[in-house]
Formats: C-alpha cells, structure tokens, sequence
C-alpha cells in the first residue's frame, strides 16, 4: 500500500498521519489488496482551478477523482487493486460541515471515502445509484468514526525524539 498525502493549503492544520492510518483502514474494510493512491489537500481556489482545468466546471468543490487503474484491476481472486489521485477541498468541508452539523475533519474523512468508492467503480450519476454509493459511504464512514476520534486529525503529529 502506499498513500502519499500532499497538503497544499493553510486553512487547517492536519495530521497526515492520522489519516494515513484512517485511509489504511479503509483500504482493509474495502477488502483492497493494492493500492496507490495520492492526496491532495487544498484550498478552494486550488480545487476551482483542479475543476476547470479538467473539467471545464466553475468554481471550487469538495472532491474530484482521478482514476489511473487499468481495467483489470479486479485480479481473479477478487482481490480488488486501486490506483488513482483525490483532490480534497479543506475549505468545502468547513463550509459542509456548517450545513450539515458535523465536524470538517468528518467531511474531509467522507470526502475521501467518496473518491475510493469511485475509483472502485462506484457510481453517483443516478438517483439509484446514487443512493447505494451514499448507503456504502455512510457505513464506511460510521465504522471509521467508530475506530478513530477524526478530531484527531486536527491535531499535528507528536515528533519523536
């Protein structure tokens, strides 16, 4: 597994890892066997230029997805591989977080979440389909919520001596 987190704002402080270890977790609830996946952490005006640039849309939003696996990905003993590239609003997630009565640090968890369901395949473009990602996103984000304090992830790393 390798999971390389590059925080490219200044809103927030995070603990990468921490959120390595959350992502890990993730991978191992998803039954993923190989992963490589990169992180971006960054500020709205970085994600509306991320939006555009790639995908002609206007302004910021909470996360995008860049899928790099090739199409066998799924090996024959449905061990599942993923490789692929998130870019994570920390701004977007403050904003949410405010509607929706919870902590940024959850939002920036549910973000990355959504963009591993994606690069699994999974699909939002559909009210049906919609609905059973959201059901997967939510019983992931529950059961990593119930095994780390996502607060946690606003505190920086104790260095070792």
């Amino acid at each position: 597994m390798n999971i390389v987190i590059a925080n490219r704002q200044r809103t927030k402080k995070i603990n990468t890892q921490l959120l390595k270890e959350i992502i890990s977790a993730s991978f191992a609830e998803l039954k993923i066997a190989e992963a490589e996946l990169g992180i971006n952490l960054v500020g709205a005006k970085a994600m509306a230029k991320v939006n555009w640039d790639f995908l002609q849309h206007e302004g910021s939003t909470d996360v995008i997805t860049f899928g790099y696996a090739k199409p066998e990905a799924r090996s024959q003993k449905s061990e599942l591989k993923l490789h692929g590239e998130l870019f994570v609003c920390v701004d977007e997630a403050i904003l949410q977080a405010k509607n929706f009565k919870t902590s940024w640090q959850s939002e920036i968890v549910r973000y990355i979440v959504h963009g591993i369901l994606h690069l699994l395949g999974h699909d939002d473009s559909k009210p049906h389909l919609r609905c059973k990602m959201k059901r997967e996103e939510n019983r992931l984000v529950r059961r990593l919520a119930q095994r780390f304090t996502l607060a946690e992830l606003s505190r920086t790393a104790k260095m070792s001596a």
